[in-house]
């Protein structure tokens, strides 16, 4: 989320095999930058999986009041404890019709590049252990996987050039302000 552009995020839990039992992750993507925002980690798939995974999302990106929050019809998403946090967050969610895949699918491909891309074959003798491989395929992903929706950037470089391009804009938008009021930016901020 950058300064309040975003207003959509999509939300949605996937499993991972480990010789301990499954890990369970559930991870928040900004829909404007295809950025990996929060996610959380655990050996179980209670409410309180996908409520830290949005906590670490509004604490990294302070996401903004009105953002919509869409996700399937897990239980974990209807939950009280779930809805009061987007409540709390002056957050709205936005729930899949029954049926409807599709509507997620920048998630799905998401869990696609992570298991095909990464974690296909292996095998992890721990959580841990595939824990630290998940974090490792996440800074990757933000950082350097291409996407042809971004016109094959990584997600943080065009975040960087979004931001670059309404700074610039500002800037312009200033100094228009200040040709019209006869003064210099300086005088004019």
């Amino acid at each position: 989320m950058l300064f309040g552009v975003v207003s959509l995020i999509s939300y949605d839990i996937t499993y991972i095999r480990t010789d301990e039992g499954w890990l369970y992750l559930a991870a928040v993507i900004d829909l404007h930058s295809r950025a990996i925002v929060g996610w959380s980690m655990q050996a179980h798939m209670e409410t309180s999986l996908v409520d830290d995974a949005l906590r670490i999302a509004w604490f990294r990106r302070k996401l903004q009041t009105g953002l919509i929050f869409h996700s399937d019809r897990g239980s974990q998403y209807c939950s009280h404890v779930f809805q009061q946090t987007l409540k709390d967050f002056g957050m709205h969610s936005s729930m899949s019709r029954k049926g409807n895949y599709w509507d997620n699918a920048p998630i799905e491909s998401l869990w696609g590049s992570l298991k095909v891309g990464r974690l296909y074959g292996r095998k992890f003798a721990s959580r841990r252990e595939a824990m630290d491989e998940v974090i490792d395929w996440m800074m990757f992903y933000n950082q350097s996987r291409l996407h042809s929706t971004l016109g094959y950037l990584s997600p943080m470089q065009f975040e960087k050039n979004w931001l670059a391009k309404q700074l610039k804009h500002a800037h312009n938008e200033t100094a228009k302000r200040c040709e019209i009021q006869g003064q210099g930016q300086s005088e004019c901020a």
